[in-house]
């Protein structure tokens, strides 16, 4: 799997939470623009390619 198909599974995952979070922040006062979510997206995808190759290790390890 390339880099980028991976960047756009995590970013349709970060859509798929994203409205839970969007109320979430609204609830605490917190009103979220298309501007303020981009900085998050992007260490959104940092932390699931980290994590995604963590696993990736783990499971070669296995076999």
């Amino acid at each position: 799997m390339q880099a980028n198909d991976k960047t756009m599974e995590f970013m349709a995952i970060a859509m798929k939470y994203l409205p839970e979070a969007k109320q979430q922040l609204e609830e605490a006062g917190v009103e979220l623009s298309m501007e303020m979510i981009q900085p998050f997206m992007s260490l959104f995808t940092k932390v699931m390619n980290e994590a995604y190759e963590l696993g990736k290790e783990d499971a070669l390890k296995e076999d």
